[in-house]
């Protein structure tokens, strides 16, 4: 059968559309809109401009779907809809526009179920699970093949922009302001696990750009998905600088994250040094596919 879910994130809009055969699936094609929808929030609510945002990528893909036959998608939200005064407001709003339902994830569901998606593809049975996005990190620890630890912290890529970042790229100045946010918003909440933890599985938008980058800097194979905390410590060297060579770097790979990707591989960094972790492991996989597994298809966990 196949299957379509829609995820409202605060930096992109993603559909994917999957053909499943009892608890295993494959993707049959995916696409996003840039909707940066944690550009539109003001004084915690999301403002009229960004509904009017997500109803029309939501009517892009809905149209998109209807058009191929497909059936009706399954739709959640992240942070994007979860971290604003005016949710319900606008989930009704919304709901008026384009007739879906959405699913408002909490931020332990989106950590958990990151880390199930991801686990779909990796056999790693210790180290800990991160989820960039656009304006929240979700973090999972996990030993023996289980969860251990799960939190999400109200940081991410593009809030950490809009609040702290004057021109495109973040110079030293909004470098220093967005590891002041960084530093309050997950060491000093006291929910950051201590030890070590090693090595670090990432999923989502800045874990793939850190990787697409990290191929293109030192050599890598296009299969190559993973890079030692070495190497990691070196493309911040780069990007640090917020230079001409760090933008066009960006530019060359990325364009659309021109903005975010400094604010993003910063919180990865902060949070790598933290965990001591000597590599990091990109999956293709992540919530979505942790929905589909343990919502839609309801597979045995």
């Amino acid at each position: 059968m196949k299957y379509s879910i829609i995820d409202i994130g605060s930096n992109s809009m993603r559909l994917t559309l999957y053909e499943s055969d009892k608890d295993t699936f494959k993707i049959l094609f995916r696409e996003k809109v840039m909707a940066g929808l944690a550009g539109y929030v003001e004084d915690g609510i999301l403002s009229t401009e960004g509904i009017a945002c997500a109803c029309y990528g939501l009517l892009t893909f809905k149209h998109m779907l209807d058009s191929l036959g497909l059936p009706e998608p399954h739709v959640f939200a992240t942070a994007s809809l979860r971290n604003i005064a005016n949710s319900v407001s606008a989930l009704n709003e919304i709901k008026n526009v384009t007739g879906f339902i959405i699913e408002v994830l909490s931020g332990r569901e989106e950590a958990l179920l990151g880390y199930a998606g991801a686990m779909k593809e990796l056999s790693i049975t210790e180290g800990a699970f991160i989820d960039i996005g656009g304006a929240s990190t979700e973090l999972v620890t996990f030993d023996n093949s289980k969860p251990i630890e799960s939190v999400s912290f109200n940081v991410g890529s593009l809030s950490l922009y809009k609040n702290c970042v004057k021109h495109i790229i973040p110079g030293a100045g909004s470098q220093k302001r967005i590891n002041k946010v960084i530093k309050e918003e997950i060491d000093d909440t006291g929910m950051l696990p201590k030890e070590k933890h090693s090595p670090i599985i990432g999923v989502g938008g800045t874990s793939r750009a850190v990787m697409k980058l990290s191929r293109k800097v030192f050599g890598l194979s296009e299969s190559c998905s993973h890079i030692t905390a070495e190497q990691l410590e070196a493309l911040c060297g780069i990007l640090f600088k917020g230079d001409k060579a760090a933008a066009n770097l960006i530019l060359k790979l990325e364009a659309d994250r021109i903005h975010t990707m400094i604010p993003g591989i910063m919180i990865l960094h902060h949070i790598f040094m933290a965990f001591d972790a000597d590599e990091l492991i990109v999956s293709k996989y992540g919530v979505r596919e942790g929905y589909l597994c343990q919502k839609v298809l309801k597979c045995n966990q």
